[in-house]
C-alpha cells in the first residue's frame, strides 16, 4: 500500500509540475512578460525558429579558420527527427542546411505569407520527416521553454449585471460549453468517434476544476490570439516604450522585422468586439483589463489544436462554420446585445498561430491547398459577414508528379516557397540508414570503408553525370586518377559531406572558393530525385549483406564490386559507367598506402638524424672523422656510412654511379643555396630548408615502398595474425598494380 500511495504521489507531482494551464490575469501576464520578453513575446513562426534551434543546436563547422567558408555547417538532427521516433528521419547534411537557412529565414519575417512546400519523389522519406517535427514541435510546446500564451476572456456575471438567473446556470453552461469544444462529428466511423472521445475526459476533468466559478462565464479566443494583441494598437507602442527599459530587447522589438507582428496584428472579431463592448458598458479599460486572462496555448494534434493535418482521403467537412450557442446565449444575457459579440470562428481559427499541414497535394488536398490562396495573400477568411485572421504556419508535402495539380493557378506561385526534400545525398547519412534499419552491428562484417562504399554505389545513382561547376573547378580531372572517377563524383559526394579531401594538390584548393562552393552545393537542389530511392537502397542492401556476409571472414571490395557487376547487373544500368571501376581503383590505392604507413618502421628522429648527417658528410670526403654541427653527433664518414641512408634515398638496388652523382647534386644544392641563402641569409633552420624536405619526402615514400615486402612471399603470413585488410591487399597484387603509380 505504500508503494501505491508513493507513486500515486509522485504522479500527482510530475502532473503538477507540467500543468500549465491553469490562466493567470492579464496584469501578470504582463510582468512575466517584461522578465522574459523573448520567450514570452513569441509567434508562431518565432516559436518553430526556436524549437528548432533547441534540438538541433547552432551546429560545427568542420573548417571554421576557412575565409572561403560559406557556412555549410554539420547539424546533428537526431534530437529532432531520431531520438524517441518510431520511424526515424535521417536528415543529410544539404536538406538539414536547406532547413535550418529557411526556418531562420521565417523568424526574421522575410518569408511570411507563404505555403512551404516540401517536395521530394516517392520513398525519400517526406511523410516521417513531417510527422516527426510535428510531434517535436507538440513536445516543445508542452515544455516551460516552449510555452506561448493565448487569451481566454474570463467575464464577470456579478460586475456585468448578469443576476441572479444567470449564475444559477453556470455550472451547467459550463460544462456545455468545454462539450462545445470537442470536435465535430463528422461520419460514423471510427476516426470520428476517436477523435470525440478522445478529449472528452480531459474536457470533462477541466470542467470539474472550473465548476465552482460560478461567477465566471470563461470565453476562450478561438484564434488563439497572443495576449500583446488585446491592448489596441494604437496604444501598444507607446505601451511597450514604457514597460521595457532601453536594452537590446527593446531595440529589436521596436527595429527588426522579426517582431512587426506586435504593432500590425489585429485580435480577432470576437476578441476585438468583446472588448469595445465591455469598454462601452464598463466605462473603464482597467476593467475590461481585468477580465483578460493569458494561458499556455496547448498544442494538440489529435484534438486539431494548433495542428492541423489533413490527408489526401479525408473528407471536407460538412459544417465549415464552428460555434457555440449556449455559450453565444451567455454573452448575449451579459451584454443585453445579441449583436455586438459574434461567437463564430472556422477550422482555420484552431490552427491560427499554429500548424496547418497537407499530407501530398492530391484528391481532398488538392481543394484545401487552393482554398489557402486568399488566406495565405490577405491573411484572412471569411466566415460568413466577419473576417478572420490567420497567421498559421502552412506546410505542404508534393511528389514532383503533382505540381500540375497547382500549375493552373499562377497568382499562387508567388505564396509557394519550395523545399527540396531528396533521397539522401550525404554518404554518411546513407550509411547511418543501414545502421538504424540492420544494427549497428554491420560494420564489424565489413573492411574498413566498404560499407560507406556500398554507400557511394547508391549514392552514384542519385547524381546527374556532368557537373558544370566541378568540371570549371578541376580542370584536369585526370590526374586524380587514383583518388576519383572521371565525372567526379567521388569528389562531389565528399564535398556534399562537408569534406575537403586532402589528395586536393595546393593549386586546386586555392581555387576552390566561396562562389564554386556555392554553385556546386547548388546542383545538389537537382540531384536525388531519380535513382535508387530509400526503399531501394534498404532492399539492396539486405540482399547484398545476407548474400555476402560470412562468419569467418569480413565483406571487402571484390565481394562488392562483384554484386554490382555479376550478381545484380540490372543494377548497374543506374550506377554511372565506370564509377564501379573507379572506386575499386581508389579504394585499392587508398587502401595500399595506409597499410604501408601502417607497418614500415617510422622513427621521425631518427629519420631527421640521419638526413642532417648525411647533408653534412657529403661536404667530407670518406675516411674522415667529424662531428656533425647540425645533430651534435661524431660521425665515420665512409662510403658504407653514404650508402646506410642513400639506400632509403634512392633505393637498395640502385647503381654505384648513380649513387655518386646523387651525392655531387645534393653537396652542390647545399653550398649554392642552403647554406649560403636560406640558412646565412633567410636564417631557416636546416628541417626548414628545401633541400631537407625533399630528401625528407623521398626517404619516407622508399620506406613505405618496401614496408610489404617482407611479407609478400612470407607463407606463414596469415598464420601470424594478419589482418584481412593485409592479405586483400596481398591477394590482389596492390603493390605491383600500383607500382608505376609509386
Amino acid at each position: 500500500m505504500e508503494n501505491i500511495t508513493y507513486a500515486f504521489q509522485h504522479l500527482d507531482q510530475m502532473i503538477s509540475e507540467r500543468d500549465y494551464r491553469t490562466p493567470i490575469p492579464f496584469q501578470d501576464f504582463i510582468k512575466l512578460m517584461s522578465v522574459n520578453p523573448s520567450q514570452t513575446l513569441r509567434n508562431i513562426f518565432q516559436i518553430f525558429h526556436d524549437m528548432m534551434h533547441a534540438y538541433v543546436g547552432e551546429g560545427v563547422d568542420e573548417y571554421p579558420d576557412d575565409p572561403e567558408s560559406i557556412n555549410f555547417i554539420s547539424y546533428d538532427c537526431n534530437r529532432l527527427f531520431v531520438d524517441g521516433a518510431d520511424h526515424p528521419f535521417f536528415a543529410d547534411r544539404l536538406f538539414a542546411n536547406r532547413l535550418i537557412h529557411q526556418v531562420d529565414a521565417l523568424k526574421r519575417g522575410a518569408q511570411q505569407n507563404k505555403i512551404y512546400i516540401f517536395d521530394g519523389p516517392p520513398g525519400c522519406g517526406k511523410s516521417t520527416f513531417l510527422n516527426n517535427l510535428l510531434r517535436k514541435f507538440e513536445e516543445y510546446g508542452s515544455t516551460e521553454a516552449g510555452s506561448r500564451y493565448e487569451t481566454v476572456w474570463r467575464l464577470n456575471t456579478k460586475l456585468l449585471g448578469g443576476g441572479v438567473e444567470s449564475g444559477a446556470h453556470t455550472v451547467m453552461d459550463r460544462m456545455l460549453q468545454l462539450l462545445s469544444r470537442l470536435p465535430q462529428r463528422q461520419d460514423a466511423n471510427e476516426d470520428s468517434d476517436a477523435s470525440f472521445d478522445i478529449g472528452k475526459q480531459e474536457i470533462l476533468d477541466e470542467f470539474h476544476t472550473s465548476a465552482g466559478s460560478e461567477d465566471i462565464v470563461e470565453v476562450p479566443c478561438p484564434s488563439h490570439d497572443h495576449p500583446i494583441l488585446m491592448i489596441p494598437k494604437n496604444y501598444r507602442r507607446a505601451f511597450l516604450d514604457d514597460l521595457f527599459q532601453n536594452d537590446e530587447f527593446k531595440w529589436k522589438l521596436f527595429m527588426e522585422k522579426e517582431y512587426e507582428w506586435v504593432f500590425h496584428d489585429h485580435p480577432c472579431t470576437i476578441c476585438s468586439s468583446l472588448y469595445e463592448a465591455l469598454l462601452k458598458k464598463l466605462k473603464s479599460p482597467s476593467k475590461v483589463f481585468e477580465m483578460i486572462y493569458a494561458r499556455p496555448y496547448q498544442f494538440n494534434r489529435r484534438l486539431g489544436e494548433g495542428i492541423t493535418v489533413f490527408n489526401p482521403g479525408d473528407k471536407p467537412m460538412r459544417q465549415n462554420v464552428m460555434t457555440n450557442p449556449l455559450l453565444q446565449n451567455r454573452i448575449n444575457s451579459l451584454l443585453k446585445d445579441s449583436n455586438q459579440v459574434k461567437y463564430l470562428f472556422s477550422q482555420y481559427a484552431k490552427t491560427n498561430n499554429g500548424v496547418y499541414a497537407l499530407m501530398d497535394i492530391k484528391s481532398n488536398n488538392i481543394e484545401r491547398l487552393i482554398e489557402l490562396h486568399n488566406i495565405i495573400s490577405e491573411a484572412v477568411h471569411k466566415v460568413e459577414d466577419i473576417e478572420e485572421n490567420v497567421n498559421s504556419l502552412f506546410i505542404a508535402l508534393m511528389n514532383p508528379e503533382d505540381k500540375k495539380n497547382i500549375q493552373d493557378v499562377q497568382s499562387f506561385s508567388d505564396r509557394i516557397a519550395y523545399i527540396n526534400i531528396p533521397y539522401v545525398l550525404d554518404l554518411q547519412t546513407e550509411v547511418n540508414i543501414y545502421r538504424n534499419v540492420f544494427g549497428k552491428h554491420i560494420d564489424d562484417c565489413f573492411l574498413p570503408r566498404v560499407l560507406h562504399n556500398f554507400a557511394r554505389v547508391i549514392i552514384s545513382s542519385r547524381l546527374k553525370t556532368r557537373s558544370d561547376a566541378l568540371l570549371e573547378w578541376i580542370t584536369s580531372p585526370e590526374k586524380y586518377r587514383q583518388y576519383c572517377d572521371d565525372n567526379l563524383h567521388l569528389l562531389k559526394m565528399e564535398i556534399y559531406t562537408g569534406h575537403i579531401p586532402a589528395w586536393l594538390d595546393e593549386e586546386d584548393r586555392k581555387r576552390f572558393t566561396a562562389q564554386r562552393r556555392r554553385k556546386i552545393i547548388a546542383e545538389s537542389e537537382f540531384e536525388g530525385v531519380n535513382g535508387f530511392s530509400g526503399r531501394d537502397a534498404i532492399k539492396i542492401f539486405n540482399e547484398f549483406y545476407s548474400s555476402c556476409s560470412k562468419e569467418d571472414s569480413l565483406i571487402n571490395m571484390n565481394a562488392l564490386y562483384n554484386y554490382f557487376t555479376n550478381i545484380r547487373k540490372d543494377l548497374s544500368r543506374s550506377i554511372p559507367s565506370g564509377f564501379l571501376d573507379a572506386l575499386l581503383h581508389m579504394y585499392n590505392y587508398t587502401v595500399l598506402q595506409e597499410v604501408k604507413e601502417s607497418l614500415f618502421y617510422f622513427n621521425e628522429e631518427q629519420i631527421s638524424k640521419d638526413i642532417q648527417n648525411y647533408i653534412f658528410a657529403v661536404n667530407f670526403e670518406s675516411g674522415t672523422e667529424e662531428i656533425c654541427v647540425y645533430t651534435g653527433d661524431r660521425l665515420e664518414i665512409s662510403e658504407d656510412f653514404f650508402r646506410s641512408i642513400e639506400n632509403h634515398l634512392l633505393g637498395a638496388k640502385t647503381v654505384l654511379a648513380k649513387h655518386l652523382a646523387f651525392r655531387r647534386d645534393v653537396q652542390r644544392e647545399y653550398t649554392s643555396r642552403t647554406l649560403t641563402q636560406e640558412i646565412r641569409v633567410e636564417s631557416k633552420g636546416i628541417t626548414e630548408t628545401s633541400l631537407f624536405q625533399t630528401l625528407h619526402e623521398r626517404y619516407i615514400f622508399n620506406i613505405k615502398e618496401k614496408a610489404l615486402d617482407p611479407f609478400i612471399d612470407n607463407k606463414n603470413f596469415r598464420q601470424q595474425g594478419a589482418r584481412e585488410v593485409s592479405i586483400y591487399v596481398i591477394d590482389n597484387e596492390l603493390p605491383e598494380e600500383f607500382a608505376e603509380a609509386l
